[in-house]
């Protein structure tokens, strides 16, 4: 199945692709680490079926030197043992601020004390904008069918300023 629209070729989407690119910057930055910001990306992607995303934060963090045992675990890192506890709080976090609809009470009281015990506010401050970046990027990708497959770790390095 072919994407049904190039995004970057059209002029609207290329100028709003660069805006939300330099948006990330602000999480890239921040003291969230690195390895957590692609775990979290890669579950929201896995639930969101966006083959585009998963593509990417998967070979994005395998570039970063994340082990292929944690990244073939991350779809179910509640039955696995090479998550700390920040990163499951943080996988917990990005499960249900991903599934809204599925949950009536969005995070959980227990969810949001774990992301307080294990991160600062300026951590949490970049968990939260990731979850929400992470959310519109799969349902930009999935709405035009991005596929996965084609993604070179470090393609979009030029989109930023």
């Amino acid at each position: 199945m072919d994407a049904r629209f190039n995004m970057l070729d059209n002029p609207t989407g290329a100028k709003f692709g660069k805006r939300f690119a330099n948006t990330s910057l602000v999480i890239e930055q921040s003291t969230l680490p690195k390895a957590t910001q692609e775990l979290v990306s890669l579950r929201a992607s896995q639930i969101n079926g966006c083959g585009f995303c998963v593509d990417l934060h998967t070979k994005e963090a395998a570039a970063a030197g994340e082990t292929a045992v944690r990244l073939n675990l991350v779809a179910v890192w509640r039955k696995a043992s090479v998550f700390t506890e920040a990163e499951r709080a943080a996988l917990a976090l990005a499960e249900e601020g991903t599934r809204l609809a599925d949950a009536q009470h969005g995070v959980s009281d227990e969810t949001w004390a774990q992301v307080r015990k294990h991160y600062d506010d300026d951590q949490i401050a970049a968990l939260v904008c990731l979850v929400a970046q992470i959310n519109a990027a799969n349902r930009l990708s999935v709405i035009v069918r991005n596929q996965g497959g084609s993604y070179q770790p470090g393609m979009f390095a030029g989109m930023t300023n």
